[in-house]
């Protein structure tokens, strides 16, 4: 269960912040069922009621610190999504972005990346359909990843390219020294 105050990822929600957790008296709602009441970090006018014994299916807690730097560090080793059927990649995106977690974010962001790249160097324009599942996957990851490492979301691409050419770095001198 998930506490006052805590920071919770939520579905299509993205960062939430929990507010209460309480009973509603509201028409139509379950008197004794407890819910709770969320409120997104990056759309604070909007407020989201999740029932309590329904939350861990659709919510968790938001990586720690060490976790999102874990996270970028591999990011190098996550592979992208290798479906060339645009209807089944589609699909994809929408699985990868149900199960609400960063790796399948990364795994997205890497193939709209590669495919945007591809396509402009042939002259055309991104998809619709990857050009929107990059906008998720990027509001989605770089939302968490700015609340566990404690920076603006604006700040998180920057962040994570220092991060891996650090890595790229560290990964060049540990070859150097076993050759």
């Amino acid at each position: 269960m998930f506490g006052k105050g805590e920071f919770v990822v939520c579905g299509s929600k993205g960062v939430c912040t929990v507010e209460d957790v309480t009973k509603l008296s509201m028409p139509g709602v379950e008197g004794n069922r407890e819910y709770y009441v969320l409120k997104p970090v990056y759309n604070y006018a909007t407020t989201v009621y999740i029932p309590v014994d329904a939350g861990k299916e659709s919510m968790r807690g938001v990586l720690s610190a060490a976790e999102a730097k874990k996270l970028i560090r591999g990011m190098g080793k996550i592979a992208p999504i290798s479906i060339a059927n645009d209807k089944l990649l589609e699909q994809e995106y929408r699985g990868c972005m149900r199960t609400n977690l960063c790796e399948e974010w990364v795994r997205i962001l890497k193939t709209t990346y590669q495919r945007k790249k591809t396509r402009q160097e042939m002259g055309r324009k991104v998809t619709a359909v990857d050009a929107k599942y990059c906008r998720i996957a990027e509001d989605s990851l770089f939302g968490e990843l700015a609340v566990a490492l404690g920076i603006s979301r604006e700040e998180v691409p920057d962040y994570i390219q220092k991060e891996m050419k650090k890595n790229v770095s560290k990964d060049t001198k540990k070859l150097k020294k076993t050759t």
